[in-house]
């Protein structure tokens, strides 16, 4: 205990950690065979970090466990639910840790969410993604190796480019911390191929330990994870999936309308409304907002602004109702979400588990409700072909995309270009859908990346000589200033796209930002330059060069196979939906792999097990008869009044009316016949 931790403010004497150099295969040794009280000790200075800089006092469940596993030099496969406190199982080991953490997540809003939260805290760290400009990437890197940096927060598809390359040997790395891990695997429901690259990291520091996290893997997902990123052992330590404060309930429901209005009238609190699309989203915050709720709708089809503004009301309570599409909700942290509907049937149970767990985060009782129409099965299943188009569809939407974005054959390998899908879509003659789930067979297949909306950096590119450069008149004095200071500070300009930034440009020139921005576009007229101005727009990034298309190959086993894995997925959403007999929590845990589930007890099926046989002493009829004796009233009116299953009410009232005990009236509502 004769070290103290370096890059550690608080004075917090490890020797086991302190000593970690990383260097020493008998350190390595030692730490892997921990005394019960070495693991006391690293648990203990772990919680005063968690106490000193987050101010909670204790761990959940399982946070400890993963915590010391990975300041043992374990590589572990982390288990836990949304809204389990992920990010502390790599954040406070790595202030315990000499050396850098590298956090690969595909999150572009979590990278610049958790690095803003860590400055506020006095940790260093720093986020690098494809909506930078090549200067500050740099920068921030430089920052990472000769620096005091903790975190490195990085996109995957920046793992292969040569900037961060040529500096991960320079670098001192403890830990490689891999969120949503399961998107590394090719059999889960978010498979990435960028991720397949994250392996090749042990290359460049082979004694770094790997913490591999996910709210979503099955056993056969958690047995890949580890394999691709290359586990010494297998080694999986799992958060219950359990949230006994969640209550789930399905409704089968011909007006969902009517039952999304129950649930808001009757839980009070905040909550999210998950729809498939953009329209529906729209539609429906208009219907409710109509009626006297307040609420709002996200979708990505909204400028990046405009969702931060959206986002930001409801978090702070200035709106009650966020009607959106899957879009919102990662890296999301509102704890005191009441409920949570889906107006949409999932296509996975993994993708219903992250949305619905969105709900209750605090520990209080909160309802995760799924109303299912009468053919909402069959358009999950119509979608599932639109998601697999044909092959030679496939290769004809990457050539259109290609020759829209004027990538040559042979050309933009680890190039980003934005990418206007509905101008393309407009162009083309294509639907928006084809093409973004030709683009996810894409990805699967290492052709190119669709980059979610993002700040994007100005660029431009020369499309003169220099010659013919040094020859134009135009613009004057504040011309040759801007030129000189771009060609002073941008190598490449002539061959490539470079980021630029017009800030930077403009002191250099002397000029204002304007001016500069006003001169740009002076050229881009003149077709002297190619200039796409800073934007908020989504990205298309080249994993590979542009090929010929007789030469791109998606194999038709894998295509085929992917296809069967998404209606398996979707079987298993559907075995949840239409039980009647087993919890729906249980369903769940089990699906996730946690053996000897108990039901919850709060659900939907667990309450109408409990109520059974107070139900089979209920006289519905005379309930309905006594409602209907001084009152009319519509089926909803009686549904709403009465303690059973809303099919089991329908089916008595069918029977009333043909015994001719109530009847119709002209207002349409229902009537005891005198």
């Amino acid at each position: 205990m004769d070290n103290c931790i370096k890059n550690c403010n608080f004075g917090i004497a490890m020797g086991i950690i302190g000593s970690r150099t990383r260097r020493d295969p008998r350190t390595i040794l030692r730490l892997q065979t921990m005394t019960e009280q070495d693991e006391k000790i690293l648990l203990s200075s772990a919680e005063d970090i968690l106490h000193k800089v987050w101010g909670y006092e204790a761990f959940r469940p399982v946070q400890g466990d993963i915590i010391t596993s990975v300041l043992a030099g374990r590589d572990t496969l982390a288990l836990m639910p949304t809204g389990g406190g992920k990010s502390l199982t790599y954040q406070v080991p790595a202030l315990m840790m000499e050396g850098l953490t590298i956090v690969v997540t595909p999150l572009i809003a979590l990278m610049k969410d958790q690095v803003d939260q860590l400055h506020k805290r006095g940790i260093s760290a720093v986020a690098v993604h494809s909506g930078m400009d090549a200067r500050r990437i740099e920068i921030a890197l430089d920052n990472c190796t000769y620096g005091d940096v903790k975190l490195l927060y990085i996109a995957p598809e920046r793992l292969s480019t040569e900037a961060f390359r040529v500096r991960l040997r320079r670098m001192r790395i403890s830990l490689i911390a891999v969120d949503e891990a399961h998107c590394i695997s090719q059999w889960g429901y978010d498979f990435r191929p960028s991720y397949l690259r994250i392996a090749e990291l042990r290359e460049y520091a082979p004694d770094a330990t790997f913490l591999a996290l996910t709210a979503s893997a099955t056993e056969i997902v958690a047995k890949d994870i580890m394999y691709h990123l290359g586990f010494k052992e297998s080694h999986i330590l799992r958060t219950s999936f359990a949230r006994p404060n969640l209550s789930y309930v399905v409704r089968e429901v011909e007006d969902k309308y009517y039952h999304l209005r129950r649930v808001v009238d009757n839980v009070p609190g905040s909550g999210i409304v998950y729809m498939r699309t953009r329209e529906g989203c729209e539609q429906l915050a208009e219907q409710l907002r109509g009626d006297g709720y307040e609420a709002s709708f996200y979708h990505a089809g909204l400028p990046a602004m405009e969702r931060s503004i959206r986002q930001d009301e409801w978090q702070q309570g200035k709106v009650r109702i966020i009607v959106a599409t899957n879009a919102f909700g990662m890296g999301i942290d509102k704890a005191d979400v009441r409920f949570v509907v889906h107006y949409s049937l999932c296509d996975s149970l993994e993708a219903y588990y992250q949305e619905a767990g969105r709900a209750g985060r605090d520990g209080r009782r909160s309802y995760a409700v799924l109303l299912l129409g009468p053919d909402d099965r069959e358009r999950v299943e119509r979608l599932f072909k639109a998601e697999f188009p044909p092959i030679p569809s496939i290769k004809h939407i990457y050539e259109l995309i290609c020759n829209y974005l004027q990538v040559a054959i042979g050309d933009g390998e680890g190039a980003s270009f934005v990418f206007n899908i509905y101008d393309f879509c407009h162009r083309a003659s294509l639907s928006s859908n084809n093409v973004i789930n030709a683009l996810k067979l894409l990805e699967q297949n290492n052709l190119m990346t669709l980059i979610d909306e993002q700040d994007n950096p100005a660029k431009l590119m020369f499309c003169c000589s220099r010659d013919a450069l040094y020859k134009l008149n135009a613009g004057g004095n504040d011309m040759d200033a801007m030129l000189y200071s771009i060609l002073r500070l941008y190598n490449g300009v002539f061959t490539h796209f470079r980021s630029i930034d017009e800030l930077n440009i403009a002191a250099a020139a002397n000029l204002f930002p304007e001016r500069v921005h006003e001169l740009l576009k002076m050229l881009w007229r003149m077709h002297i330059i190619r200039y796409i101005p800073a934007s908020h727009s989504p990205m298309i990034f080249f994993n590979s060069e542009r090929l010929a298309t007789s030469d791109i190959f998606i194999a038709p086993e894998t295509y085929h196979h992917r296809y069967d894995l998404a209606i398996e997925r979707f079987n298993n959403m559907l075995h949840y939906v239409d039980s009647t007999e087993q919890c729906r929590s249980t369903i769940i845990e089990e699906y996730f792999g946690q053996r000897e589930a108990q039901p919850c007890g709060v659900c939907d099926i667990c309450r109408a097990k409990r109520l059974a046989p107070v139900r089979e002493n209920i006289d519905i009829d005379k309930q309905i008869l006594n409602l209907l004796t001084n009152n009319k009233l519509s089926v909803k009116e009686i549904v709403a009044q009465i303690a059973a299953e809303d099919k089991e009410i329908v089916e008595h009232i069918d029977k009333l009316l043909r015994m001719e005990k109530i009847s119709i009236a002209l207002s349409g509502k229902l009537e005891i016949i005198e």
